[in-house]
């Protein structure tokens, strides 16, 4: 079914995305995944095409576009490594808006146009040793001296932290249990270090490591927002991110059902292709069937962002369905690739091992349910 969200002119924009990638991705990824990150050099090519200040406004540096140029980028970021859309939608997703609607003016000074260039990289810092989806329990905390602030903690699970200059981190600031501010703080203050990079089952294109923050000192300037509304904060924006992680998940399902469906038609027992089998035509028509559903969904929840009408409950909606189809199909494919499937060396096995986070992250996918589950009048009693 032809997606009928996009107009022309982002039809062009894929075709310019897909150019960016043969030159600029392509050849590198097997080094980015033997070391374990990405260069700065993608960043800075990212940059030099535009790509990393579409929702930015003009006056700082960007091109402030609609979002539909935004899952345009990570759907084909996502097309040939999980990762790399992740990495790069942080900072176009997921961090641009709190910098873009929440800082100060001297802060803006600070980011911008470099993180539309690409010479500053960012990450988001909310998830700690024992807070993950549950944010009103985070733990790292910033007291306020005078002026300035006094941050400590410890952060983990952060994509893009051994390479960030700024990261956006939640800090509770007083003693009620939503009580938290957002700050961005430098990599370069003195306090804040890097831990050991954390070792994935997939994803190996990009870092994720364990920040920490020791007396790191911080001035009002550096405050995302109001004191104490930064799980409010987080809850706005948190949609956006959702779907960002709904777009990604149905690109990458969708180009391993297609490299699987070129298998099949190839790939021969028994005298004929295993794809003639009625057991793999079922189950590729069911795999066809559901993507192809949920990517409706998807889309109408980026025309509804598009439109500033997206719910929370919505979005949890499509992270949840998206990231649960996505896996279905991607286990699928494996089984349908036979031993191969379970070769490294093939896509689908690397694809298989990126996808099974993406009902984690982002609020895992029970968290999602509860959402949606609230939403229709069902909580404890």
């Amino acid at each position: 079914m032809k997606r009928d969200v996009y107009s022309a002119d982002h039809d062009l924009f894929r075709e310019s995305i897909q150019a960016f990638i043969r030159s600029s991705v392509e050849p590198n990824l097997e080094r980015y995944r033997a070391q374990g990150h990405t260069d700065r050099a993608l960043w800075r090519a990212a940059g030099a095409e535009d790509l990393l200040g579409l929702s930015v406004p003009v006056e700082l540096g960007g091109s402030e576009v609609d979002f539909r140029f935004n899952a345009i980028l990570v759907e084909e970021l996502a097309r040939v490594a999980l990762a790399l859309a992740s990495s790069i939608g942080i900072q176009t997703d997921v961090v641009a808006p709190y910098l873009i609607e929440l800082s100060t003016d001297d802060l803006k000074a600070r980011c911008f146009p470099a993180f539309c260039t690409g010479e500053l990289v960012t990450a988001i810092a909310m998830t700690e040793p024992g807070a993950g989806s549950d944010l009103s329990g985070i733990q790292t905390r910033a007291v306020q001296t005078g002026s300035d602030w006094v941050l400590n903690g410890s952060k983990t699970f952060i994509t893009n932290g051994a390479n960030a200059d700024l990261v956006i981190v939640a800090a509770r600031t007083g003693e009620e249990k939503r009580e938290i501010t957002m700050f961005a703080v430098s990599s370069a203050l003195p306090g804040f270090s890097r831990g050991r990079k954390l070792e994935k089952i997939g994803q190996h294109e990009v870092d994720t490591v364990e920040l920490f923050f020791d007396d790191v000192r911080l001035t009002d300037a550096d405050v995302l927002g109001e004191v104490g509304a930064g799980f409010r904060h987080m809850m706005e924006r948190l949609p956006q991110e959702r779907l960002h992680v709904a777009c990604v998940n149905l690109a990458q399902a969708g180009a391993i059902l297609e490299a699987t469906l070129d298998y099949v038609k190839e790939r021969r027992a028994f005298g004929r292709s295993i794809g003639s089998f009625q057991h793999s035509r079922f189950l590729l028509a069911e795999l066809t069937t559901e993507l192809e559903i949920t990517q409706t969904y998807v889309d109408r929840c980026l025309a509804e962002h598009v439109a500033g009408n997206l719910t929370g409950v919505d979005a949890a909606k499509a992270k949840w369905w998206s990231s649960d189809v996505q896996n279905r199909v991607l286990d699928a494919c494996v089984q349908l690739h036979g031993g191969y499937g379970y070769m490294l060396e093939y896509p689908v096995a690397r694809a298989w091992a990126d996808g099974r986070v993406t009902k984690i992250w982002g609020g895992s996918n029970e968290i999602m349910k509860e959402l949606v589950g609230r939403s229709l009048g069902l909580r404890d009693e």
